[in-house]
């Protein structure tokens, strides 16, 4: 079941790839603060936020059959 709607999940990966390219820009331990981007990118690939499924939200206005 996804639950992050079209806009969210294009604006997730995006983010996410602007996030993740501080690994490859920063210098030293720091670099791995870049790593984190890769949940954004998850989430909007996949389509599902474990966070949301917890919180009950739905971003996605398509409803599944």
């Amino acid at each position: 079941m996804t639950n992050v709607g079209t806009f969210e999940r294009i604006l997730r990966i995006v983010v996410g790839m602007l996030i993740f390219s501080l690994y490859f820009v920063l210098k030293g331990n720091i670099r791995f603060i870049g790593l984190v981007g890769l949940l954004p990118i998850i989430t909007g690939s996949v389509g599902t936020c474990p966070m949301y499924a917890f919180l009950g939200v739905n971003t996605n206005k398509v409803r599944e059959r």
